[in-house]
Formats: C-alpha cells, structure tokens, sequence
C-alpha cells in the first residue's frame, strides 16, 4: 500500500487541529485539578443535596481560581508584550 503525501495545507490544518486538541486536553486537566481540590477544600460529607455553607465554599474557590488564573495570564500578557522582561 502506497503512502499518499501530505501537502503543505494539509500539514498546516493538522498542525492547527492538534493545537487546538491541545488546549482542550489542557482546559479537560486543569477542570478535574480544580474540582478535586475544590471538593477537597469544601466537602465535608456528601449527601444528596449541598448545604449553603458547602456551596458557598465552592463558589468562593472556584472564584478565587478563576481570578487568580485572568490575573496569571494577564502577567504573562504584559510580560510577553514588553519583550519577556
């Protein structure tokens, strides 16, 4: 069986849907990561139902991960734009 090449656009469009494949297994890890150390964090004994000290709990963690992530990437932002200094 003959292999048939791979043009340049073709390279390309694989080269875009592996990134993008990526970022998703990157976004699918850092989501489980937040969720064990939120439940951790916050989950006392699980019941059917999430009491309001819990769930506030989670809020508040998953709040203070999202902020401190924007604020993370808002550095590296000004970091790169400055020419990595």
């Amino acid at each position: 069986m003959e292999m048939e090449t791979v043009g340049p656009m073709e390279q390309r469009d694989l080269q875009l849907l592996l990134a993008a494949e990526q970022q998703k297994a990157q976004l699918q890890l850092r989501v489980h990561s937040l969720t064990a150390e939120c439940w951790d964090k916050c989950v006392e004994k699980p019941g059917s139902r999430l009491d309001s000290r819990t769930e506030g709990c989670l809020v508040s963690c998953v709040d203070r991960f999202v902020d401190t992530t924007l604020a993370l990437t808002n550095r590296f932002a000004q970091m790169v734009q400055k020419g990595g200094h």
